[in-house]
């Protein structure tokens, strides 16, 4: 995702009513990313992507994005795609593990198939710091990898 996205509408140069995008969402941590679902989809719609032109596929979980992602950008329908996951850190280092492999995977699905591949994957210690992110005082991380994604579809 970019850094300090204003949310709402971004003067886009090229008409989104005809482009197609895919939102892979991670089953883990459904209440969040159920949430970061809702805010990427209301950004999308509010800047004139017709609603028949995104599709949701869910994956179990972030580890799988990346094949997701792949899948779906391998559509040539699919102008691009936004991942949206959610890792909490727990006691172990399968988090560090997940981050890192799903960070890179989507960085490799962008590059392999000239696609924007956004990622909207929250990486957080608690529950609440994602709570905080997918609605909460810190605004909706979905509704900033859409405007990502609207902002590379204009590049």
């Amino acid at each position: 995702m970019a850094g300090p996205l204003k949310s709402g509408k971004v003067k886009s140069n090229v008409s989104l009513k005809k482009k197609r995008i895919a939102i892979v969402v991670a089953d883990w941590n459904e209440e969040i990313t159920g949430a970061l679902y809702d805010g990427a989809v209301q950004s999308l719609l509010s800047n004139g992507f017709k609603k028949e032109h995104i599709v949701r596929k869910n994956v179990p979980g972030s580890f799988e994005l990346t094949l997701g992602a792949l899948w779906a950008a391998e559509d040539k329908k699919v102008d691009a795609v936004i991942c949206l996951g959610c890792v909490i850190q727990g006691d172990t280092p399968h988090f560090d593990y997940i981050c890192q492999a799903v960070a890179y995977g989507i960085t490799e699905v962008n590059l392999k198939t000239k696609k924007p591949v956004i990622f909207g994957v929250l990486t957080t210690l608690n529950k609440q710091q994602a709570l905080d992110r997918a609605g909460g005082k810190h605004g909706n991380k979905g509704e900033e990898a859409a405007l990502t994604a609207i902002g590379m579809l204009n590049f």
